[in-house]
């Protein structure tokens, strides 16, 4: 019985060597992720492909306005990531020693989406100063409503929203249930509607460049995983996802 334990043990032991040399992230109960709510397709997308390519690890998304996933942070939420809009947002994180050396992950503009067949005439940011028309802007706290005061402001176009949402998908489901002639929101969110809207380009949109910073946060309960998931992030597979978004690459 002591030589089989022997040799129980000895297998065990190979086996998890080969498995520490097969890279990617340790096998871990869970990775959470605070992303950045344009960023939803492409995470799901690429939390996936992540699960795929490392068994045992899961990975739980939590998207939604940059601010208030930073506040969440900061006020102790257990997270492991954190992918924001904005490096002001990301900021926040970082003052409180929460970011541990974030980076560029991508970049975005922004666009006008409107319904189908633009029942509203639409023609450019002229329009969303126009109090005959209903337009929904992101709430300025988060970095799509921050945005879209510079590239208005660029324009020379003081705007007068109907509603101010919390995050551009919010914004952009006005637009897909054509309760809104138009939204200012990322060009990434226009194309991932498909054909439940259409995109308007604004020159201006070209003076105003939104980056993504990303960070393993300070306090991660997975920190492994969550750097792997990082480095999975600068892949050329994920780069790849990223690019077909229409995301800019750093």
């Amino acid at each position: 019985m002591r030589r089989q334990l022997v040799v129980a043990a000895a297998a065990a032991a190979l086996l998890g060597a080969c498995g520490a040399e097969s890279g990617g992230a340790p096998p871990s109960d869970g990775l959470t992720v605070f992303a950045a709510a344009s960023l939803t397709e492409t995470f799901t997308e690429l939390g996936e492909a992540f699960e795929a390519d490392n068994p045992g690890v899961t990975v739980t998304f939590s998207f939604g306005g940059s601010s208030s996933l930073a506040q969440q942070i900061v006020a102790g939420a257990p997270a492991d990531v954190f992918a924001a809009a904005s490096p002001a947002t990301m900021d926040v994180v970082e003052q409180a020693g929460e970011a541990v050396d974030p980076v560029v992950l991508v970049r975005n503009r922004l666009q006008i989406a409107v319904p189908p067949g633009n029942p509203g005439d639409v023609t450019g940011l002229a329009d969303f100063g126009d109090p005959d028309r209903t337009i929904a802007l992101c709430a300025p706290e988060v970095p799509c409503g921050a945005a879209a005061v510079q590239v208005l402001q660029a324009a020379g176009v003081t705007p007068a929203p109907d509603t101010l949402e919390r995050d551009v998908k919010a914004a952009l489901s006005k637009v897909r249930l054509g309760e809104v002639d138009a939204a200012l929101v990322y060009r990434t969110d226009v194309l991932a509607a498909g054909s439940r809207v259409e995109g308007i380009d604004v020159p201006e949109a070209a003076e105003v460049v939104s980056e993504y910073p990303v960070t393993v946060l300070a306090d991660a309960p997975n920190p492994e995983s969550a750097q792997a998931f990082v480095d999975f992030l600068g892949s050329p597979e994920a780069r790849e996802v990223f690019a077909d978004a229409g995301f800019e690459l750093p």
